[in-house]
């Protein structure tokens, strides 16, 4: 079932959370569905992002005479690049998703095989780990800290 551009989240906090029905197997094709709307939404809405950065700069910059006004533009502008870029590390990970969406993999723990959950994946659609895994996997990076 294809997601039209008009039914996509306009936003990551945008979206109605997904009613399970009594029964049904985890990660139906509903689920599945629901999932698709979430991370293309999301992934379309970094994008825009990444549009209005690139208009932003274009049409801000300026050589300012002041050192102290080119110096705050020029921060600005680097605070503005550093957040597009952990975007684009996060709209890598979201386009990983949707191929383990279409292979059959997601919602589904890399580490131990056990479904990762409804409510978590919707609190961070790009889990690749259950809470148990992650769980350890951060108290392990803490011990070698």
């Amino acid at each position: 079932m294809a997601v039209n551009n008009k039914d996509l989240v306009q936003s990551p906090q945008e979206f109605t959370p997904y009613q399970q029905k009594e029964g049904e197997e985890y990660m139906s094709e509903p689920q599945v569905e629901h999932f698709r709307k979430i991370l293309l939404g999301w992934r379309q809405w970094l994008m825009e992002e990444v549009d209005r950065t690139v208009h932003h700069m274009q049409d801000e910059a300026a050589n300012f005479p002041d050192p102290s006004d080119r110096a705050s533009q020029e921060e600005e502008f680097t605070l503005e690049l550093r957040t597009r870029d952990r975007e684009r590390k996060l709209i890598k990970k979201i386009t990983e998703r949707l191929r383990s969406l279409d292979k059959g993999d997601y919602g589904y723990c890399e580490a131990c095989g056990a479904e990762i959950g409804i409510r978590r994946l919707e609190a961070r659609p790009t889990a690749t780990l259950c809470i148990d895994c992650k769980t350890l996997e951060e108290i392990k990076e803490r011990q070698r800290a």
